[in-house]
């Protein structure tokens, strides 16, 4: 009876965001079409609900697939809620299913769709047409 007691407690204090709540809270994000003139088209921007804003800084978990559209060289990863011929960029699923991953150090290669875990502090994007909307940064593999 301790033991069940003490994983409820550290279940509901834990200051960990959970993978499932992560992509779910993502969910919750409104996008809106807009123009940019300095492109010269139109871009979704997001009006991030008050839930996320106050997760910005603390831990995030996040489980997906591995997307191979890094750049070599960089500690950074995309990492989607689904595999890569359902993602934001191919099979037309929305931005709120994508992250951007900088790791801490390299984490070393991964093989396309395949499925990792990471843990970050969040940060939100809502005007750099350059990175994600959600990004979680001093990330770090989970084994």
């Amino acid at each position: 009876m301790r033991v069940l007691l003490f994983l409820l407690f550290c279940l509901v204090v834990s200051p960990v965001f959970s993978q499932t709540e992560g992509w779910a809270t993502f969910a919750k994000t409104k996008f809106e079409a807009k123009y940019n003139e300095k492109a010269g088209e139109y871009f979704l921007y997001p009006a991030f609900p008050q839930a996320l804003k106050d997760m910005v800084g603390k831990e995030f978990e996040l489980e997906g697939h591995y997307l191979p559209i890094d750049i070599e060289g960089d500690a950074y990863i995309i990492l989607s809620k689904y595999p890569f011929s359902q993602c934001f960029f191919c099979g037309g699923a929305g931005p709120e299913s994508i992250a951007e991953v900088w790791f801490k150090s390299k984490p070393g290669k991964f093989e396309p769709d395949q499925y990792i875990r990471v843990k970050g502090k969040l940060k939100l994007n809502d005007s750099d047409l350059e990175h994600g909307n959600f990004i979680l940064v001093d990330a770090e593999l989970i084994k």
